[in-house]
C-alpha cells in the first residue's frame, strides 16, 4: 500500500489559517424561542409550566388541572418533557415541534459541511473487543511492541488509554477499553469514536457470554467487525468451529458468503499480527476514512482524572480538524487552554491531527468519557460558551428521559409515530432467552417494528442499563432479577425495566403496547435486599440465614424471591424474620437479622433474598 498524502502543519497559511468550526472568529449564538407558527408550537429547549402557559396562551391552572387527570402533579416551575409538552398542545389544537439549535453552544449536533477537496486521509480508530482471558490484552501488547516505529520508545510504558501504530507508512489509532460497559457509556454520551471493532475469540474457547455481548454492542452502534481467531498455537484447535458459532450470531466470515473479515493469530507467539494489521487497513481504505485537518478541533474525551500534580487531565481524540497547544477548548462543560499536550509515550506534541489522541492538561474541570470537545480562538468565547453548556446540561437533566417506556410506546402508538422499538431480553437460560426474542420479533408489523438488540442468559448487568440508554430500549427480564445498584443505575438513566416469570404474560403486556391499549398491571414494589452471610442449620427449625440488609427493609410474611447469581431460584414467602432471638416486624438497611423461607431450606451464603409487594393499576 503507497503512502496517502497528510496534512503538512509547517505548510504556508495552516500555522493561523485554520477555519473556524462555525463562522471566522465564531459565531453569535443563536437565542432559544417558544413560539406559535400557522397553528404550530415551535420551540427549542425545556419549558417550564409557566413558560409554557404563556407561550402558548392557555392558562397556568388549566395546565395543571390537565395533567392532574392524567396522573401528572406538576407546579409552575417544573420543568417538562418533550411527551408532556406533546400531549397539552395536542389537547389545545396545537400541532408541535422541537427544533435544535446548532450553534457553539450545542457543537455536538453539528454537521461540518467540508469541501472535499479540503479532505484528506486519516488513520482508522480500532477497540479491540472480546471475552475475558481469549487474549485482548496480550493483542494489544504484542500489536504496542510489533513494528515499532523509530520515533518511538518502545519500552517506554503507556500513558493513556489510547496510541498509535505505523504499518507500512501508515498509521492506526487503537483505543484501550475496560470493557463492553465503557464502550457503550461513550456511545450513550453521542461519542461514536470508534470505526472499526477487532472481535477478540480463542481458538480453544470459543464464542463465550462476553463474546456475544461485544457482537450486540457493535451492531448496536452499527461499527464493523474484524474477527481475530486467537491462540491458533494450541495443539488441536479448530477455526471453523469458532467461525460456525460466530454464524449463528450473524457474524459470518467472508469464505462462508458473508462480508466479515477473520484474521487466525496467536498474540502470545506473535504470529498472524502482521496480517490483522493489513486487513484494518484495507477495511479502513473500505471505509475511505477522511477528515479536513485545516480547521479548529473537534473530539470526544476517552477517559479523565484528577492529577494530584498537574490537575484535571484528559485524553483526548481529535476526530476533526488539528489540536494545537495553546488552543482554547471547550470539553463538556469545562473550559481551558492547552497547556501541555502529549502523545502515549508522554512526548510534547505542538500539534495533533485527526484520528490523534492525546493527553491534555489546562482544563478547569475533570470532563466524563464521551464528553464532546470543540477548539475555540478565545478565551472568552469559550469560557461563555461553557457556562451556558453548563446551565443548558441542568435544565436537560431535569426533563429528559433517554430510554423509552412502554407507556411512551404505547401514546406513539396511538399517535400513530412509532416505527423502530428497541429491546433488550435477559432470561434464566439461553434457550428461554432466544424463544422470547424469536416470539418478539414475530410481532412486528406495518406500523411498528421490533429490534431485539440482544437476548442473553444471566443477570440484568449495568452493561445492559448503558446499552439500554444509548439504544433507546426497553428491558425485559424473564426469571432474572436486578441488583439494588443495577436498579438505582437504571432509574438514574431513566431505563424501563419489565420482570416476568410467565411467558405469555410478557408477550401479552408488549402486544397490548402495539396495540395502543392500556392495561391493568401489576405495578411490583421492590420492600428491600438481604444478603446471606451464615448458614444455621438447627433440627425442627430448618435452614436459618444469617443475614445483613444492603437495601430498604424486610417485613415479616412478606412475599420474596431468593436469588443466586442474579437469577430467581425460589418465589415464595418470608417464613420467620429475628432480630437476635427476637420475633421482629421488619429489619432495615444497615440491620442484621435471622430468616427463613417458608417451605424452602435450599439457601447458600451470598445468596440475595428480595422482599416485594404488588398493587395491580389501570
Amino acid at each position: 500500500m503507497k503512502k496517502k498524502p497528510g496534512y503538512d502543519p509547517k505548510k504556508p497559511g495552516n500555522k493561523q489559517g485554520r477555519v473556524s468550526n462555525f463562522t471566522p472568529g465564531g459565531q453569535k449564538r443563536k437565542e432559544d424561542y417558544a413560539v406559535v407558527n400557522g397553528g404550530v408550537f415551535v420551540y427549542t429547549k425545556p419549558l417550564s409550566v409557566g413558560e409554557l402557559s404563556k407561550a402558548i396562551n392557555v392558562p397556568i391552572p388549566a395546565i395543571i388541572k390537565f395533567l392532574f387527570m392524567q396522573g401528572k402533579t406538576v407546579t409552575i416551575n417544573q420543568i417538562l418533557d418533550d411527551e408532556t409538552i406533546g400531549e397539552i398542545c395536542l389537547e389545545y389544537n396545537y400541532d408541535f415541534k422541537r427544533e435544535k439549535i446548532v450553534d457553539e453552544t450545542h457543537f455536538e449536533e453539528l454537521e461540518i459541511q467540508d469541501d472535499p477537496a479540503s479532505l484528506l486521509p486519516r488513520p482508522p480508530v480500532v477497540t479491540i473487543m472480546g471475552h475475558v482471558d481469549h487474549g485482548k490484552t496480550t493483542l494489544i501488547d504484542a500489536i504496542r511492541n510489533s513494528r515499532v516505529v523509530d520515533t518511538e520508545a518502545g519500552g517506554i510504558s503507556q500513558e493513556i488509554g489510547a496510541y498509535q501504530k505505523e504499518i507500512n507508512g501508515q498509521k492506526i489509532t487503537f483505543i484501550d477499553t475496560p470493557g463492553h460497559a465503557a464502550f457503550t457509556a461513550m456511545r450513550a454520551r453521542g461519542a461514536s469514536v470508534t470505526d472499526i471493532v477487532v472481535l477478540v475469540v480463542a481458538a480453544d474457547d470459543g464464542v463465550m457470554p462476553q463474546t456475544i455481548e461485544a457482537i450486540d454492542h457493535a451492531k448496536a452502534a452499527g461499527v464493523p467487525i474484524i474477527v481475530a481467531i486467537n491462540k491458533m498455537d494450541k495443539p488441536g484447535v479448530n477455526p471453523h468451529k469458532v467461525k460456525e458459532e460466530l454464524m449463528a450470531h450473524d457474524v459470518i466470515a467472508e469464505e462462508y458468503g458473508g462480508d466479515v473479515m477473520v484474521a487466525e493469530i496467536s498474540a502470545k507467539a506473535k504470529t498472524g499480527i502482521d496480517e490483522l494489521l493489513e486487513i484494518i487497513l484495507l477495511k479502513a481504505e473500505m471505509l475511505e476514512l477522511k477528515a479536513n485537518p485545516n480547521r479548529y478541533a473537534i473530539g470526544s474525551v476517552l477517559e479523565a482524572e484528577l492529577d494530584k500534580g498537574e490537575g484535571p487531565k484528559a485524553t483526548l481524540l481529535v476526530q476533526n480538524g488539528t489540536l494545537k497547544a495553546g488552543d482554547y477548548v471547550v470539553v463538556g462543560e469545562a473550559y481551558g487552554k492547552i497547556r501541555r499536550m502529549t502523545n502515549e509515550h508522554r512526548a510534547v506534541l505542538k500539534s495533533a491531527e485527526p484520528a490523534t489522541p492525546v493527553s491534555v492538561i489546562g482544563l478547569s474541570a475533570v470532563p466524563s468519557a464521551g464528553d464532546r470537545f470543540m477548539a475555540f480562538p478565545e478565551e472568552r468565547q469559550a469560557r461563555e460558551i461553557a457556562e451556558r453548556r453548563a446551565m443548558a446540561k441542568q435544565l436537560e437533566a431535569r426533563a429528559g428521559s433517554a430510554a423509552m417506556s412502554l407507556n411512551d410506546l404505547n401514546n406513539l402508538v396511538n399517535q400513530g409515530k412509532v416505527k423502530d422499538i428497541n429491546i433488550l431480553v435477559k432470561a434464566d437460560s439461553d434457550g428461554t432467552a432466544q424463544a422470547l426474542k424469536h416470539n418478539l420479533e414475530k410481532m412486528s408489523n406495518e406500523q411498528a417494528k421490533i429490534h431485539v438488540l440482544a437476548a442473553s442468559a444471566g443477570a440484568i448487568s449495568d452493561s445492559d442499563i448503558l446499552l439500554a440508554t444509548a439504544s433507546h430500549a426497553i428491558i425485559f427480564g424473564f426469571n432474572v432479577r436486578p441488583d439494588a445498584r443495577v436498579r438505582k443505575l437504571a432509574e438514574e438513566n431513566k431505563v424501563e425495566i419489565h420482570l416476568h416469570k410467565i411467558i405469555y404474560e410478557l408477550l401479552d403486556e408488549m402486544e397490548a403496547s402495539l396495540k395502543g391499549l392500556k392495561v391493568a398491571e401489576k405495578v411490583e414494589t421492590i420492600l428491600g435486599q438481604a444478603e446471606i452471610r451464615h448458614i444455621y442449620k438447627i433440627s425442627k427449625v430448618g435452614t436459618i440465614g444469617g443475614s445483613y440488609v444492603t437495601s430498604g427493609s424486610l417485613k415479616a410474611n412478606c412475599k420474596i424471591r431468593l436469588i443466586r447469581d442474579g437469577v430467581v431460584i425460589y418465589d415464595g414467602k418470608l417464613g420467620s424474620l429475628k432480630r437476635y432471638k427476637d420475633d421482629a416486624k421488619e429489619i432495615r438497611e444497615g440491620f442484621e437479622c435471622g430468616l427463613t423461607i417458608d417451605g424452602y431450606n435450599d439457601i447458600k451464603e451470598g445468596d440475595i433474598v428480595e422482599g416485594y409487594e404488588f398493587v395491580e393499576k389501570e
